[in-house]
Parts: C-alpha cells; structure tokens; sequence
C-alpha cells in the first residue's frame, strides 16, 4: 500500500486559508497567525476577496486563483458558503480541507442539508473534509498549526484525537505546562467526512507517533471506528477517555438485558477487545500514555509495594483493591530473604513496609528481592521524604534496579521541594514516576489492562464453531413467521424453539388457551408445575401476578389459570392474552439462577449479557457485557467479572456447577446473534444451572427485519472469522491444499513463508530489499480487518503441521469502492496454478464486498506476474515517472 491520503494533507506543501482576515479576532486570522508563528515552511495563500494582501502575503478572490494549487485549505467562511467552496477546492486540485465553521448537521434541518451539499461536492470532486465545526490540526514536524487556538503543540510522539476543540484546547495547556509534546492534534468536530476511524488508520503506521490518545463524545460508524481502533492497537498503545461514563443508554427497558446494561458498559466491552486502555480523567489519560509509551510490559496484575511509610501503603492497597489490581502475597522465599536483610520492625508482608529510617541500601535491598520473586508481575517504590532519607539517592538506586529487568518498576515521590530533583532524574531516565499513591496505581493497572486486552484482541472467533450443529435455518423460518404475522416478540414456545434450534437446553413448556387445556398439559407434563401469563405484550410477567409455582394437582390448575388470566387483564387491559404457559418445576437443589442477555446497542450492534438471575436482576445489577463473537477464553473472562461467578463454584455444601455447561451456552448465544441479524433482543431469565448440566426455564427474544442490502455480519461491530471462505482444493498431482483467511496465530508460518522466498520474490513482493517481516509488519499482515481487508493463504500438511505456500490480499482505499492487492508464491510452487486459483478466490471475496475496482503495481520485470494478470483480465500501463513499475487493474 502507499501512504495514507491523510499522509499529504497532514503535510501539506501548501495551505489556503479561506476566509482570511486582518480583523485579529477573527478565525482565519488566527489560523494565519498560528501558521506564522509554528513557522509553517510551505506556501500560504490567504484566500479573501475584500483584500490585495494579508500579513504580507498576496491574497487571492477564490481557490482557483491560486497558481499552483495547495494540498490543504482551511475555510472559515459562513456554513452557507461552504458547499461551493469545497466544490471549488476540487476543481482546483485540493486534496484536504478544514472546514472550521459551524452551522450544519448540529443546527438543525437547514444545516443537515448544508452538510449534505458539502459531503455531495466532496464525494464528486475526491475531496476530504476535516469537520465541519471543528478546531483544526496541528502537525508540529511539519510546523502546521492550522487551528484557531491560542495554544501550540510541543513536537512529541503522543497523538491526540478528539471531536471536542474545547477539550483539545485544554489538554494542549495542560500538556504545555508538563512538558508534555505531541505528533499530531487533531479535532474532528462533527466528522462528517474524516472520522475517528480514518485518523487512527493513518496513526497505526505513523512513524512520528507512539501512543495515541482518544477524547470521545459519541460515535457514528461503529465497524469503521472499531476496524481502526484494532488496527491501531494492534501497532501502539491507544488510550481513550469518554464523555458521559454515568449516563445510561437512550434504549427503551424492553427487557432484563435492556435495563441493566448501559451504553457506557458496551463502550467499555467495545475498547476491550479492540486493545486499547480507558481512563476517566485528562491526568489519567497522559498517566497511562507515560506509562504505556515506555515499552514496558506486564504479565499479569500481581503488584508488590514497597515504602517507607505505612500511610501511604495502605492508600495505594485501598486503590489497588478498587481497581482489581492484586497486591500479591510475597514467596516464602522471598519473606525470608527480606527478614534477613531488613530491620525486624519491618511490615513482614506486602506492602513491605522498609521503616521511616530507610536509606538507600535499604531499599535497594528490598526492591531487587521482590523483583525476582515468581508471585510479583510488577513492583510501585513509593517514598515520603524524612529525615533519615535521601530521596535523590533511592531515586538512582530505583532507577539502577531497572535496568535490564523485564518487570515494570515504578515510583512514586510523595512530596514537592524535597523531591522535585529526584523527579527530574526519573524523568531523564524515562522511568515512570507519580505524586500520589492513587496515580502510581492506576498507572499499573492501565498497563495490566493493557496487556489483558490486547490478548483479548487476538481472540479472532468464527460465527460457529467447529462442533456447531446449529438449525440456523429452523430458527430464521420461526423468525420471519412471526414478523409476517406483524409480530416483533415471540411467544415463549417460539423463543425456546428458537433456542432449542442452537442446542440450548430449555424446559418442556406447553401452551393451554383454557382450563381444559391447561388440565390436559398438566397431565402430560406432571407435577409440579410452573404456570406463567403467555402474552407478547408482557414483558416482566411477575408484575402482574403472571407467575405461579409449585402447582400440584388439577384443582390448583384451574384456580390458578382462572386467577392469573383475570389479573393479567386487569393490571394490562391494553394486552393481548394467550392463555399460560406450563413447564415442569426444576428439581434440582444445587440449582443457581443466572440470566443471559442480548440487547441490540443503537451504535455496536448486538451486546451479549452475563450475569445473576431471577427476579432482583435489576436490584442486584450485577453482570458483565461482551461484544460478538465470542469463544471460550472471553466467555471466561466476561463470567470472571461477575459477582455470582464465586457461587458458581464450590460454596459450602453446593457443588460447583458444569461449567462447560454454561460456556458452551454462551457459545450458542454468540452463534445465534451473528447468524440472526433479526435478533433484537434476547432474555433468558432464569438460566439454571447446577451440577448436572443447565436449563432455560424462561425466554423472550424481540424480532424485526435486517437490512435487506446487509453484507453479512453487518450488523455486528467486530466482524468474525470468515469461516465461510475456508476451501480445500487440489492440484494437477493430486497434493491437497487449503485456502483460508489469515489468522493472528499464523504469525509464525507467515513469518517462515516469507523468509523461505528468494531474494528476487521478495523484492517482487515488497520492491525493496527485505530479508524478513518486522515485528510490525508482521501483525499489520496476519491481524486483519476481515471486513475491509482480506488474505487468503493456501496452506499444505508438512510432518502435521501447515507450511504455506502462497498469500493473496487486498486492502480496500477509504471510499471501499477500491483496492490494492498482493499476491505472492512460494518459488517451488510457482507455475502449478496457485496464483490463478487464489487470485480469482480473492476477486469473488472483493467484488461480495461491493468493491469494484482491484488494482496494484507491479516490477515491470515481474514478467510471470504480468503474463498472469493478462490471463484473469487484468489491464496494464506503464506507471507514470516510473518506467520501472508497471500498473494493473480490473472491474469486478
């Protein structure tokens, strides 16, 4: 692939500044004068038809006045001139513009079709837009302060992208003064065009950037901002800071799932398994970027302190124990080592308290030996300056104990005056150093959250798996009956088939109109029995006396189907009344109530639930949230993060409950929800499980028709493994292969695949001189975004493993309407039909995908290549400056 487009926009050789102005309050005045003042190298073309000259440089009627045209303009005209503008902007050959001004999609009708003609110019003319309504960027390797700001941006290497310039204007004060720099601000304003997903697409190969920190208000485009996020994450650390933590979803609580789960538990679900890291404060956020920008890396959670004052040991434990970090239990190897070397007054466990007297052999002592210990993952050194100690000294001892230690050491320099000096060292040392024990502790737990979710980003689950046996196609057919009957809830015998359908365990249930009927189910059923209300217009049936257990003779039947029916009628005469429902009572005695949910998020899609059940689900709130697909190891982790998962093992005289039981029905779920985009909801409520295995006694699932010109899994922010396009074939000589879609675990055999080309195929492949795939290249390669990028690598059995033999890909350009792609086989394969085979497999996969142009570059000396692109209907020409490069492409 060549550069990002916002490559040459963010380092433009020219800007426009249109609507410039002498008038000093004005906002293009104050771009101009912020690109004066960065020392903007390139040409400014002030752009105003009131003026001759602008701060001395010649000022131009319109855009296309402009003798050589410039890569970015920046308008700051009123909404209503805009559109023109920009259709202007591409006639003259502008790439990129800022639109500054506000008053389109925020302001109502008028404005929503101003911002419509603005994207309608753009789209004819290949023009992208900045904005509108935003603060603009700031580029500082570049000197490019396009922003109305009256703050700059030290160079650095964090990235700072935010949709509110309020905000951008105050980190950029508070990083100022911390000495805090930067590789790129940007402020999306209403991201019409540009979106979060675009900007962290170019910041996941920015070489200038390093850490990449996010402030965001909403999002528009879930799969395009995830796809980005997970690209990014997958390269840098990314640490995101959200507006609005405590409000609750807009969602009306149509059900169980509906009520308890929050937008902002799916936002945090969302950032999980895309790898990055939240904070909930702009202090928080430079601590974890501090922390995550160092390298270091930990394996687990498990944090030993060491201090010399039992205050601020404890004030760390409170916030260590608040956010889940565990201040593990010292070796016993350890605990001896320390008891020989430390005074006998000494905390005896963790934190190791070193007393108030420690100098720095003390503590020099007492960091290298929790270093080594097994049980520690990472070590806080926190000190308070008293007399007997010299903070400066301790400073270097902790700065020497890190050096060639894989385990992350951390400090923390309680204090101003006696300590400043010590900071200093620590920060020439790029060790991470914090004020407060609550800092120091957040700041290790963002790098445990980090480490934890970028295993979870790895986790590339198919929409089935393996064993399924799933009747997706029984289950549609319920599905669309009821939605043909104008019915968006089903009945409860259709939601337990429906889940019966994906092998779910449910109760035996029978629907009785009278009391006849009901007698009759009763007698097939036995006793006891559980009578409820069936109405589709009920969703909480216990609210309105909907629920009968332990029935226990036909006499009871009839008085209970009379009395539920009339009360139902009574406290909800605007519902539909279908009789009662009636299943045999779980007889179990270990049994545990649990509920599992699907709620359809209005901006990620379906959100699977996990939690306690039974009638106090609302009361308790107590579950964990998880985005589609799932697989065992984050269907562990989402049990894991819920009260009730402790009395799911053994618990005084209770067994422990089947737990592959319960994972494989979260399994099912996960099944369902990607093969049924009709699901809307879903609550089983309550799952019992015990010893023996589980069942759903309860069920509702909300129904309503997907969108007729989907693609598949377009309703779900994380797209799955695209199992569907695993094939086996053969060739000539009867050698089987298959051909599949990358995994991130193929890392090895693609790394050995490339590393057994020749050094002619490589050069073919990349067109430079490349031994090897870098670390980097290596995860930008096998840790794709199936839905707008994709390999296909043909894999044959050598002594029980896959060797690869051959990889083609494409990558689709920003208006997926196009892409680039890559082929490559392996020297002693070449010439058996491989290339042709995958590169047809490839054009299919493209062209489901709505692209229709597939193009690339190809060595002109390359002639195997050419010969075969000739023969799948590929055009060709000679690349423009570039004799030695030869371009191909194809309409799909």
């Amino acid at each position: 692939m060549g550069p990002h487009y916002l490559h040459r926009i963010l380092s433009a050789r020219g800007i426009a500044i249109i609507g410039a102005s002498e008038r000093p309050e004005s906002v293009g005045a104050r771009v101009m004068e912020n690109l004066r003042a960065m020392g903007y190298k390139g040409a400014l073309h002030p752009v105003n038809p009131r003026h001759r000259r602008i701060m001395g440089h010649k000022c131009h009627p319109d855009v296309k006045g402009i003798d050589r045209p410039p890569e970015l303009a920046v308008i700051a005209t009123p909404a209503a001139t805009v559109p023109e503008i920009v259709r202007q902007c591409g006639e003259a050959g502008v790439l990129g513009v800022i639109v500054m001004s506000a008053g389109f999609a925020e302001a109502g009708d008028d404005g929503v079709r101003l911002q419509e003609a603005m994207m309608e110019a753009a789209r004819e003319s290949g023009v992208r837009i900045i904005g509108p309504n935003c603060l603009g960027v700031i580029r500082p390797s570049q000197r490019i302060n396009a922003t109305f700001s009256r703050n700059t941006a030290l160079p650095g290497h964090l990235a700072l992208v935010s949709q509110s310039g309020a905000i951008c204007t105050a980190i950029l004060d508070w990083a100022e003064a911390q000495h805090i720099g930067f590789s790129l601000v940007a402020s999306l304003g209403d991201a019409a065009d540009v979106d979060f997903g675009d900007v962290l697409d170019y910041l996941a190969l920015d070489p200038e950037t390093r850490s990449i920190l996010l402030y965001v208000e909403g999002i528009r485009h879930a799969r395009r901002f995830m796809s980005g996020l997970r690209t990014a994450a997958r390269m840098k650390p990314v640490i995101v800071i959200k507006a609005g933590r405590r409000g609750e979803g807009s969602r009306a609580a149509m059900s169980h799932t509906g009520a308890l789960v929050g937008a902002d538990d799916v936002f945090d679900a969302a950032l999980e398994r895309a790898g990055a890291v939240r904070a909930d404060t702009v202090q928080q956020l430079f601590s974890a970027a501090r922390m995550l920008s160092t390298g270091m890396r930990v394996r687990g959670n498990r944090l030993a302190i060491v201090t010399n004052a039992g205050g601020p040991g404890v004030m760390a434990t409170d916030r260590a124990v608040e956010l889940d970090v565990a201040i593990t239990e010292l070796s016993p190897d350890t605990l001896k080592l320390l008891d020989a070397a430390l005074p006998g007054h000494w905390s005896h466990g963790n934190p190791v308290d070193v007393l108030g007297d420690a100098d720095a052999a003390r503590y020099e002592t007492a960091i290298s030996t929790c270093l080594q210990d097994p049980q520690v993952d990472g070590v806080l050194t926190m000190l308070t300056p008293q007399a007997m100690t010299d903070p400066d000294a301790v400073a270097d001892v902790v700065i020497g104990a890190s050096r060639g230690v894989r385990k992350p050491l951390l400090a923390c320099w309680m204090g101003e005056h006696h300590v400043n000096a010590a900071r200093a060292h620590f920060s020439e040392a790029m060790l991470p150093h914090f004020a407060t024990p609550e800092a120091s502790v957040e700041a290790f737990a963002f790098l445990a959250a980090h480490q934890r979710n970028q295993r979870l980003l790895l986790q590339v689950p198919g929409p089935l798996s393996d064993r399924s046996e799933a009747d997706v196609d029984g289950a549609r057919m319920i599905i669309e009956g009821a939605l043909s009957e104008g019915r968006h809830i089903l009945g409860s015998l259709e939601a337990k088939a429906v889940l019966s359908a994906f092998r779910i365990p449910v109760t035996q249930t029978l629907q009785a109109h009278t009391a006849g009927e009901a007698l009759v189910a009763a007698s097939t059923l036995g006793y006891p029995l559980a009578m409820k209300i069936a109405s589709p217009d009920i969703t909480h049936k216990s609210d309105v006396g909907g629920v009968r257990l332990n029935i226990t003779g036909g006499e009871a039947v009839r008085k209970h189907f009379a009395d539920m029916t009339q009360a139902a009628r009574e406290a909800r005469p605007d519902a539909r009344i279908d009789g009662v429902t009636l299943e045999r009572m779980y007889r179990g005695n270990y049994g545990r109530e649990l509920m599992v949910g699907v709620l359809r998020d209005p901006v990620f899609g379906p959100v699977i639930s996990f939690g306690s059940g039974g009638t106090s689900v609302e009361v308790l709130q107590d579950r964990a949230v998880a985005l589609p697909p799932l697989n065992e190891t984050i269907i562990r982790g989402m049990i894991g993060r819920t009260r009730v998962a402790r009395l799911l093992e053994r618990f005084r005289h209770m067994p422990p409950v089947d737990a592959a039981a319960l994972e494989q029905v979260l399994l099912r779920i996960s099944e369902l929800v990607c093969e049924l985009p009709h699901v809307t909801e879903l609550d089983i409520n309550p799952l019992i499980v015990d010893e023996h295995g589980l069942a759903a006694v309860d069920a509702r699932i909300g129904v309503d028709f997907p969108s007729a010109s989907a693609a598949p899994y377009a309703h779900m922010a994380i797209h799955p493994y695209p199992a569907y396009l695993v094939s086996q074939w053969q060739l000539s000589d009867g050698t089987p292969l298959t051909i599949r879609p990358i995994r991130p675990e193929d890392a090895q055999i693609e790394q050995a695949f490339v590393r057994g080309l020749s050094e002619q195929s490589r050069y073919f492949r990349f067109m430079q001189a490349v031994h090897e795939l870098t670390p980097q290249m290596l995860v930008r390669f096998t840790q794709i975004d199936y839905d707008r990028e994709m390999a296909l690598i043909a894999v044959v059995d050598h002594d029980g493993s896959e060797l690869q033999v051959a990889v083609a890909r494409y990558t689709a350009y920003p208006d997926q309407r196009s892409c680039e792609f890559a082929l490559v086989v392996a020297d002693q394969w070449q010439r058996r039909g491989i290339g042709s085979h995958l590169m047809q497999a490839l054009m299919q996969v493209a062209k489901s995908k709505g692209i229709a142009l597939m193009e690339g570059e190809v060595i002109a000396g390359n002639t195997n290549m050419l010969t075969l692109m000739k023969h799948l209907g590929f055009s060709s020409r000679a690349q423009p400056g570039d004799e030695g490069v030869v371009w191909v492409g194809k309409q799909l």
